[in-house]
């Protein structure tokens, strides 16, 4: 890559400055991808017509076969050999064909109700009742292709924010600065008297190779190949480490994609959409507002939406250049003090937001609405199962095999009536998640909706995960600090290695520890519940009622979601607390869930008492907050018996 720029320079200083613009701390923050450095690179990628080409490349079509993408009857992808015979996502298929005789219609992979695997049907489109589109192909293709992007880059240089199905960012500042120092030598010398804000040299060339880019140009044509600076340089070896990076894509995949390649994510963007297909367009700093001049600012991200249309009717136009004789002060009035200063910015090509490594998914969703409505259980078990399916391998995405990261919650979403409503439960979090025990969960749910006799007929079904936390290892609960030498050191063991079932250990009472002193003993009923599992539902008749259940309605004129109590779904529900925490009321299913609450409350006590603080400072007064005094003091007085670690136990650190 380095004889490719240096061969296409030539040698010699920049005319008409003897310094930069740029100083030794501004080259500094390129390293550390500052989003306030004026030489950051930032890119984004775009697949091509992404559905279409999965399709083209599965199928082994010529790239110049017209392709689109069919979903019922509509199309949802349209490839560019066919939309230069004029066809859009408004034509059915029917008109399509008239367009483009030759054209290829492929149907995207379904779900076939009672198949537990998704599948390419000739019929699909003919059978929209039973039938339940798919991703799954398109998803795997992104992945793929994510993993060719991420091994093009220098493994501890490689910040990537995968922003879409198809899209993805990458912040190359550092990978662009260690190339700096290496083309040029005279960047590792320190800044003269020690000062970083002294000005860098001019690059030692006079003319860059843009090769095949798409480059913005300038207002003054004579400017293009002289006087060129560190962003000019910085931008030009990004832009070369983005071809080279969707030449892989494409020779190790088949895939073509364009790119933006500009200081920042918006401009990025921006550039990916502006040379289509396979093309990459460069936006240098001094190219920014000749880029923008003549574009509609409809098209930036937040700009699109109600506040574009707020700006149309206030100010009669979407043209970027006639906002920018607006003062930031007038934008301040017509809108609020936040969003005129952004706007104002905006327009101008400012954008200080990363680019995100991870971006964490909240929640996964499957439906399937039905037409004609759903009555029996029996159909509706074979969509929970296809539901199930369908999250489950977006959950092995996430790394739930490798328990990185996990839902907390589960929710079965139902139309009857007119009216949406969901009903919920927790996912236990103390066992491996598997399909079998979101379909036990899922059918649960099912039951305890049926029993309120609230489904049927049955418009819509759809079953969705959130809560989703980063899994953890290495912890262990209060019982470990109690134990003492061969005992302790296996638990701790155990509780670092992810692929060992809970420890086995026989579990002891400490009848003379000073945590059994403070808790105290208490029996365990033998109807108590911890878990839903398909076996509990299916030998009962009735659903057991899981620990955080719960029930939404969502009123049809509102996108808010309205928490109800569960007393008022009848009598049908079982009760879902048992024991309450004396100390802050908290309500527990289980004795277990109790004991471990408690052993919290303790932990945390010691905590406090040995930072010199009141464990209880911030409990209102009364009759019942002194018992918990009166218990806090107990427990004080129990912990100051020793404050000496035994072998195999450790401090808890809280805040």
């Amino acid at each position: 890559m380095s004889s490719r720029f240096l061969a296409g320079s030539s040698p010699g200083y920049g005319t008409g400055r003897r310094k930069s613009q740029f100083t030794y701390r501004q080259l500094g923050l390129l390293a550390s991808y500052s989003t306030s450095c004026p030489l950051r690179v930032i890119v984004h990628i775009d697949l091509d017509a992404f559905y279409a080409q999965c399709e083209m490349v599965r199928l082994g079509t010529p790239e110049d076969q017209p392709l689109a993408v069919q979903q019922w009857q509509g199309l949802i992808a349209i490839n560019y050999p066919a939309r230069e015979y004029g066809i859009g996502r408004h034509c059915t298929i029917k008109d399509a064909k008239k367009l483009c005789p030759k054209l290829i219609s492929q149907h995207v992979a379904t779900w076939k109700e009672g198949d537990e695997k998704w599948a390419y049907h000739d019929d699909a489109a003919a059978h929209m009742g039973t039938h339940k589109v798919s991703l799954d192909p398109y998803r795997l293709q992104s992945r793929r292709i994510l993993a060719v992007i991420k091994e093009s880059l220098p493994h501890d240089k490689q910040k990537v924010e995968k922003a879409s199905i198809d899209e993805v960012f990458i912040d190359l500042s550092a990978q662009i600065h260690s190339i700096l120092l290496e083309r040029f030598p005279e960047l590792t010398n320190p800044a003269p008297y020690d000062d970083p804000t002294e000005k860098l040299p001019l690059p030692s060339i006079s003319a860059l190779d843009w090769q095949a880019d798409a480059l913005v140009d300038l207002n003054d044509a004579d400017a293009e190949t002289d006087d060129p600076d560190w962003d000019d340089v910085a931008i030009l070896i990004g832009s070369e480490i983005v071809r080279d990076i969707r030449a892989e894509v494409h020779r190790k995949l088949g895939y073509t994609c364009s790119a933006g390649v500009a200081s920042n994510k918006m401009l990025s963007k921006l550039g990916s959409g502006h040379k289509k297909p396979n093309q990459q367009t460069v936006i240098r700093n001094r190219a920014v507002q000749c880029f923008l001049s003549d574009m509609k600012f409809t098209k930036i991200r937040n700009l699109g939406g109600k506040l574009g249309e707020q700006l149309v009717s206030t100010f009669n136009t979407e043209n970027i250049k006639d906002l920018m004789h607006v003062s930031v002060e007038q934008l301040k009035s017509k809108l609020d003090d936040d969003t005129g200063v952004w706007l104002y910015n905006t327009i101008r090509g400012v954008d200080t937001s990363e680019v995100n490594c991870r971006t964490q998914i909240k929640s996964m969703l499957s439906a399937k609405s039905f037409r004609p409505s759903i009555n029996t259980l029996d159909q509706a078990l074979k969509w929970l199962r296809i539901f199930v399916a369908d999250i489950f391998s977006r959950l092995v995405e996430e790394g739930v095999h490798e328990n990185k990261r996990r839902p907390k919650t589960i929710n079965l979403h139902y139309r009857h009536g007119g009216q949406t409503r969901s009903r919920g439960s927790g996912i236990p979090q103390g066992k491996i998640l598997d399909e079998t025990t979101l379909f036990a969960l899922a059918k649960n749910l099912m039951n305890q909706i049926i029993l309120e006799g609230q489904l049927w007929p049955c418009a819509n079904l759809s079953l969705s995960v959130g809560g989703f936390e980063d899994g953890l290892s290495g912890n262990m609960g209060i019982s470990a600090f109690l134990l003492k030498g061969d005992a302790a050191k296996e638990l701790k063991a155990r509780s670092r290695d992810p692929n060992v079932d809970p420890p086995t250990l026989k579990k002891r009472r400490v009848e003379n520890s000073s945590i059994q002193y403070f808790l105290g003993k208490r029996g365990t009923p033998s109807g108590s519940v911890d878990q839903v599992d398909e076996e509990d539902t299916e030998a009962s008749g009735a659903p057991r009622t899981p620990l955080s259940h719960h029930v939404v309605d969502v009123d049809q004129t509102s996108d808010r979601p309205v928490d109800v109590s569960m007393s008022a779904f009848g009598s049908h529900e079982m009760p879902i607390t048992q024991y309450t925490c004396s100390r802050c009321d908290a309500r527990l299913e289980t004795c277990n869930a109790l004991q471990s609450h408690l052993d919290w409350h303790f932990a945390k006590d010691l905590h406090e008492e040995e930072r010199g603080k009141p464990a209880f400072a911030s409990q209102a007064s009364g009759p019942h907050n002194q018992k918990k005094k009166a218990a806090a003091s107990s427990s004080k007085k129990t912990s100051r018996s020793s404050n000496k670690l035994e072998q195999g136990q450790s401090k808890l650190k809280f805040g």
